[in-house]
């Protein structure tokens, strides 16, 4: 797995889009990212568990249940775990303001950072466009993504077996791709408008499974990614400083804000 082997501490952690319950899910680089990543506080801002596809075909995998125990084990240790339910594990919405396992279910959350400033948390589905008016291209798309990311695991063990790094073909395509550039775009401009309608800070969101960390005006974007693709993590130190990780068989990338 990853290079260092040393455990680091953070105020929080922030993990989206693991999507347990796909053969895309990059479950065992989830374990060992929390292996050596400790926090006081632990979001989970949806797709945690793909709902859609476990409808249509069961794959749980023990590294997949490994995940849930994981988390779990934190929140019994202490660790406060808040999990905003997304389009994929949608059904969560049910139980929202209820507790399970010390896991706290929320529609969304704030979180005040260590300096002071304040960041929205929310999935983002709702300023999916597709999602509210054209759900079933989303379930066309959503099958086509798994197609893709099945390709990507053959291309990936192909490099593997050739002593190559990890690389993510589908992510490679979505910057490649007019339209789906121009999506980002403006789902990012648009999460951004909503944190300042909502006078906060900044905002922590998922659900387009691309990893951010900018200001876009003067509201902090900050986009945890995901576990299928790019396995990333947004971190915030005991100053307030924010970054987000990649933890892959590549090693650790890094980038953190500038203030």
């Amino acid at each position: 797995m990853a290079s260092s082997k040393q455990v680091t501490k953070y105020r929080t952690i922030w993990l989206s889009d693991i999507h347990l319950g796909t053969r895309g899910c990059k479950a065992e680089y989830l374990l060992d990212f929390l292996k050596y990543h400790e926090a006081d506080t632990i979001y989970l801002v949806g797709d945690i568990i793909d709902g859609w596809r476990l409808k249509k075909t069961w794959y749980w995998p023990q590294t997949h249940n490994d995940v849930i125990q994981k988390l779990l084990r934190q929140a019994r240790k202490g660790v406060k775990v808040i999990y905003v339910p997304g389009n994929h594990d949608e059904f969560a919405r049910d139980f929202e303001d209820l507790s399970f396992g010390g896991i706290a279910v929320v529609h969304e959350a704030t979180h005040t950072l260590a300096d002071g400033r304040l960041l929205l948390i929310l999935h983002g589905d709702k300023f999916d466009g597709v999602m509210h008016y054209a759900r079933w291209l989303a379930y066309l798309g959503d099958w086509a993504y798994e197609t893709l990311l099945r390709i990507n695991t053959f291309v990936n063990a192909l490099r593997s077996a050739f002593g190559l790094e990890y690389w993510s073909l589908s992510a490679y395509l979505k910057n490649k791709v007019k339209n789906a550039v121009t999506f980002v775009s403006n789902y990012e401009l648009m999460v951004a408008r909503a944190a300042k309608d909502a006078s906060v800070n900044g905002v922590v969101c998922g659900h387009i499974h691309k990893s951010e960390l900018r200001y876009i005006d003067d509201v902090l974007y900050c986009n945890t990614g995901d576990w299928v693709e790019s396995c990333t993590a947004l971190l915030e130190d005991d100053s307030g400083k924010l970054s987000v990780i990649q933890w892959t068989t590549a090693g650790t990338q890094l980038f953190s804000e500038s203030h």
